[in-house]
C-alpha cells in the first residue's frame, strides 16, 4: 500500500475546505471498509485521506413523524439493531444485515455503500425503493439529491471536489407500507450480488389494493435502478401473481446485464423477474401486518 496523510477534522466545514485544498488528490473515510481495499489494490491512490467518522453530523440517527435522518457514517449494525428502522423502513435493514459480517458492519456505513457507487451495492436498491435524499455539502453549501440520480457510473457519482455525503434522509412513513430488499450471490464466499432489489408499496385501509409502490435494481446496469413504469404499473392493482409478474416484466425491460463470472446475461434477466415477484410479496406482507 502506498504512504498517504491522514486528517481528522472535527467539524464539516473543516473536512469540506482540507478536501477542497487538495485538487481531488484526497478520498473521504467514513468506515473504510471498501476504501483501504481500494488503496491497497492501487485503484485509489490518495495522498490525504481525510477520517470523517467521528463528526457528529455524520452520526445522526433521528426516526419521527417527519421521517429518518440517517448520517452517512453511521454504521450498519446500528440500522439493523434499531427497532423504528426494522418495523418502517424494513429493506434499509435488510440491507445493513447482509453488508459483510459483525465485524464489517461494525465499520461499514450506508454512505460509504452509496459514495462507492458500485452497480451491486446492497444499500442502494434499498434507498432508492425507500425514496431516500442525500444531503451534500461543499464548497457552494449544501443541496439533496434523489439517490437513483446519485450514481453517474461504475465507483462514479455527483460528488463534486471537496463535496461530501453528510446525511440520508427518507419520507415519514405511512399506514399500511411495507419494504424488502433481497439479491443472489452465487455462494457465501462471494458476497457480491449478481441481481439484487428493493421493493416499498403502500396498501389502502382495506389492505385490497396497491396505492403506490417503488421498485429498485441492483447488478443488472452500470448504475442501480429505479424501475418506475414497474412501480407505475402497481397502483391501483389487487396484490397478487399477475400483478407482480406485470412488474416483473416492466422491470426486465429496463436492464442492460453483463456476461461475468457471476452470471450470463440471460440468467440476470431471469433473475431479476424472481426477485421483483419475491420482494413484492415480502413487502405487501409486511405491509399487511405492520412488520
Amino acid at each position: 500500500m502506498r504512504d498517504f496523510d491522514y486528517s481528522a477534522p472535527t467539524s464539516v466545514a473543516e473536512a469540506v475546505r482540507v478536501l477542497g485544498q487538495h485538487n481531488g488528490t484526497a478520498r473521504p473515510l467514513a468506515g473504510g471498509t471498501d476504501l483501504i481495499d481500494q488503496i491497497r489494490i492501487g485503484r485509489h491512490q490518495p495522498e490525504l485521506v481525510v477520517d470523517l467518522k467521528r463528526l457528529p453530523e455524520l452520526n445522526v440517527l433521528e426516526v419521527s413523524e417527519a421521517g429518518l435522518r440517517l448520517g452517512a457514517a453511521v454504521p450498519c449494525c446500528r440500522i439493523r439493531e434499531n427497532s423504528a428502522i426494522v418495523r418502517h423502513y424494513s429493506a434499509l435493514a435488510d440491507s445493513a444485515r447482509i453488508i459483510g459480517g459483525i465485524q464489517i458492519q461494525s465499520r461499514a456505513s450506508v454512505g460509504g455503500n452509496l459514495c462507492t457507487s458500485g452497480p451491486a451495492g446492497d444499500s442502494i436498491p434499498s434507498l432508492i425503493a425507500l425514496g431516500a435524499r442525500a444531503v451534500l455539502t461543499g464548497p457552494a453549501g449544501t443541496r439533496e439529491v434523489a439517490v437513483e440520480d446519485f450514481c453517474t457510473g461504475p465507483g462514479k457519482n455527483v460528488l463534486q471536489r471537496g463535496e461530501l455525503v453528510v446525511e440520508l434522509r427518507f419520507p415519514g412513513s405511512v399506514p399500511h407500507s411495507g419494504s424488502h430488499y433481497l439479491r443472489f450471490i452465487p455462494r457465501n464466499e462471494m458476497d457480491i450480488a449478481v441481481v439484487s432489489v428493493g421493493a416499498a408499496v403502500v396498501l389502502d385501509a382495506k389492505l385490497a389494493r396497491i396505492v403506490s409502490a417503488r421498485i429498485a435494481l441492483g447488478a443488472v446496469a452500470p448504475t442501480p435502478l429505479l424501475a418506475q413504469q414497474a412501480g407505475a404499473l402497481l397502483a391501483g392493482q389487487e396484490p397478487g401473481d399477475a400483478a407482480y409478474q406485470q412488474a416483473a416484466e416492466a422491470a426486465r425491460g429496463i436492464i442492460s446485464p453483463i456476461d461475468d463470472m457471476r452470471g450470463t446475461r440471460e440468467f440476470r434477466r431471469h433473475v431479476t423477474g424472481v426477485l421483483v415477484r419475491r420482494a413484492l410479496e415480502t413487502a405487501v406482507a409486511r405491509a399487511r401486518h405492520g412488520v
